[in-house]
């Protein structure tokens, strides 16, 4: 009670004192600047995001340069907007207090910076309001070379009861330009990934997810917005945004009276009003953004170094190449054709067989997708010798041995729905309703944590040989309930904290074993899960044109070395252009060897050892995409190095319509200008010779300013060209 006193003394200081206290908040990066003031009754505003000023002393000229309508709140530019005071816009926080007042004002107290390392450094904004013990403490990390900012918010109270949370976002941003266009996703089971770019106009756009888990599956919690005209690959300023979050997101974009754009971003607050109890923290996830001035491809490379660095699992190690048996056997298997299979993997010489759905329940078999989730012990008529026989076979192929499970859900006809119904997220007065024939397990309730996460640590205390899980999630929540949780409001939050602790212990134990995150395709691609694995499933559809297209809109946001791509018998094109396609991240393959002609098998093999030249620079090099796919014919992307010596570069037909091919050469990017360089086609298929001469020598101005034609047509569908300088 002290301290608000304290507070409330502060703010009632003359004007005078209060300009003379005036604060401006810097917040740094390589190429830009966010910018913090305070205003005379210590509200905190966003005065400027842009490009930096080399005079921190000239941020504080900005606000008087804009001639807009009147601001009638004085809250339009809070870092945190309030609700039930004096904004008339929407809130990024809501509040009831204990006494039953809605209404907040949050002002500035104190600010703390911390250089956590050489590029990183972590910024901390306590906000309290002057009336109630209640404070929000804003959070920035910094990335300064990548100019990336996480941004996250924790809200407490010391309040005479508890406090209910109507609304809490993560972050607040407030951009000023002339028009504003939002690139956004949409998309469902195989057609992931769909882009849409509108002007935004005034009112209110909401991106929001209320599925529960595989949140994705319609709105991926990722975005553009281009400021004052379109952004191009190489052009214009864009904002990236993505919230790391794998539950329920929202994402508000409003244009105010005054033509400025208002971004919100957190959780979404769709039934789930939040009871916090005194001195209990709410810590909202991270909204990670990044500012270009360069374009879409300068963002995208930004966010994936970042990525590799810092929040993807073992982003900068390596990956296990694989073959997968479920576009082959389905659920069809046994113990002797799944050795056929081994033998195979070591034939094509990949690094791993992946055992898919299919291989668990006794009393339920899994022969289809009806039953036997949630009973995960090896089913003895299709595995007499247990997973343990399956793991020695492959050591004896020198292969590694990889695993399908989906932990998180249930079937109706299952042992664990019979011996446990009330682990099960359904309402007992509603009528079941299924996704996929299933239902999801209540990881809010810590015996359903323990018990998936048992499912994972029996795999490997059995198999300690085990290399590789695949985690999939194929169902979403209806009729969300939890038999233990008291407080229902709480169930979508609880849900996803009870995830995230199940995987917080399987990586504490297992820190390093690769893992797929699947669920039906992208249905749950978001950066904190992918803290916790080292890839992703783009979709459950790999035809490869139609995978040209996701993995493309995909790669601005994600980094290659986590996309994983398979070759599989989708599609009619041949085996080169699916492979070819397949290359441009983590390869993998889920195809009959045994059905391979003996031309498509060599292929195969040589297609793997020209994988394995390449793919250092397709993980960890820099990306640029060069043709854009629903732009023109051809879709053309190159990876190099970042020393600009070396790369590859992928060339696709898209358009088999009559005569059509690369007919224009296409601009390369990246290279140094005063190299010399050749270009190389590989990944050539068995007796076929490449019209591309190989001892040309091009230097790296002439490539970028008059381009290089791969020479696609109907007969050159996929070209894969290998790029080195030269001395």
């Amino acid at each position: 009670m002290q301290l608000n006193q304290l507070f409330m003394g502060l703010l009632l200081l003359t004007g005078t004192q209060l300009k003379a206290q005036q604060i401006n908040i810097p917040i740094e990066t390589f190429s830009n600047a966010l910018v913090l003031q305070t205003d005379s009754s210590r509200h905190l505003n966003t005065i400027y995001f842009g490009k930096k000023l080399l005079q921190q002393k000239e941020y504080d000229r900005i606000p008087g340069l804009y001639k807009q309508s009147p601001d009638y709140t004085g809250e339009l530019a809070s870092v945190y907007t309030t609700s039930g005071s004096r904004n008339l816009l929407e809130p990024a926080i809501t509040v009831t207090h204990a006494d039953g007042n809605n209404s907040l004002d949050l002002r500035y107290v104190n600010h703390e910076q911390t250089r956590i390392s050489t590029d990183v450094t972590l910024l901390r904004i306590l906000l309290k309001d002057p009336a109630y013990n209640f404070q929000v403490t804003l959070f920035y990390k910094t990335y300064f070379r990548d100019d990336v900012i996480e941004q996250w918010s924790v809200i407490t109270h010391q309040e005479k009861g508890n406090v209910i949370l109507s609304k809490y976002a993560s972050a607040n941003l407030y951009l000023r330009a002339g028009k504003y266009w939002l690139n956004q996703y949409h998309g469902d089971w195989a057609k992931e990934m769909q882009p849409e770019q509108t002007r935004i106009t005034h009112g209110i756009k909401t991106l929001d997810s209320k599925l529960g888990t595989r949140t994705n599956l319609f709105q991926p919690s990722v975005f553009m917005v281009s400021l004052d005209k379109p952004a191009t690959e190489n052009e214009g300023t864009v904002l990236f945004g993505s919230l790391a979050y794998s539950g329920n997101f929202r994402t508000d974009f409003e244009l105010d009276n005054q033509d400025n754009l208002k971004i919100i971003s957190g959780i979404n607050n769709y039934a789930s009003p939040y009871t916090l109890k005194p001195a209990e923290e709410f810590t909202t996830p991270a909204f990670i953004y990044t500012l270009s001035a360069h374009g879409k491809g300068e963002a995208s490379r930004k966010l994936h170094r970042w990525a590799r660095d810092y929040k993807l699992l073992d982003g900068n190690g390596e990956r296990l190449t694989l073959l997968n048996n479920w576009e082959s056997t389905y659920f069809d298997f046994n113990e002797n054709k799944l050795k056929e299979l081994l033998k195979d993997t070591k034939k094509l010489g990949v690094d791993l067989f992946l055992l898919d759905d299919g291989w668990f329940a006794n009393k339920y078999p899994r022969n289809n997708d009806h039953t036997g989730l949630g009973d995960w012990q090896e089913n003895k008529t299709k595995l007499p010798n247990g997973i343990a026989s399956i793991v020695k076979t492959a050591g004896l192929n020198q292969v590694k041995f990889g695993i399908w499970i989906e932990p998180e859900m249930v079937s109706p006809k299952s042992e664990l729905y019979e011996k446990h119904p009330d682990w099960v997220v359904k309402q007992n007065k509603r009528q079941e309703y299924y996704f996929r024939n299933q239902l999801v397990l209540d990881l809010s309730n810590p015996k359903v944590q323990d018990f998936v996460y048992g499912v994972v640590d029996d795999l490997f205390t059995k198999n300690p040989e085990l290399a590789y899980i695949k985690w999939d999630c194929n169902a979403v929540i209806y009729n969300a309930y939890s038999a233990t949780l008291k407080n229902q409001s709480h169930f979508y939050i609880a849900y996803m904290r009870g995830l995230n602790k199940v995987l917080e212990r399987i990586r504490v134990k297992y820190p390093k074993v690769p893992m797929m995150l699947c669920s039906g395709g992208g249905g749950r691609v978001d950066y904190n899960a992918l803290q916790y694995f080292t890839e992703y499933w783009p979709s459950d559809n790999t035809d490869p044109l139609e995978r040209i297209f996701m993995q493309w809109e995909y790669s601005y946001f994600y980094p290659s070395i986590s996309s994983a791509n398979h070759v599989t018998d989708w599609g009619k094109q041949p085996l080169k252009f699916r492979t070819d396609v397949a290359m441009m991240g983590k390869l993998g393959f889920d195809i009959v060897i045994s059905h391979l002609s003996a031309n498509d098998l060599e292929f195969g093999k040589t297609a793997i050892v020209n994988y394995n030249a390449v793919k250092e620079v397709i993980w960890h090099g820099d990306q640029y995409r060069l043709a854009d796919p629903r732009e023109g014919n051809t879709a053309s992307v190159l990876y190099m190095d970042t020393q600009k010596t070396s790369g590859v570069i992928f060339n696709y037909l898209v358009n088999n319509r009559y005569d059509e091919g690369s007919k224009l050469p296409i601009l390369l990017n990246g290279l140094d200008v005063a190299k010399k360089y050749t270009i190389k086609e590989i990944n050539l298929y068995p007796g076929v010779s490449s019209p591309i001469d190989a001892n040309q020598v091009y230097t790296g101005d002439f490539l970028m300013k008059v381009g290089f034609n791969p020479e696609l047509k109907s007969s050159r569908t996929s070209v894969v060209l290998k790029i080195d300088a030269v001395n």
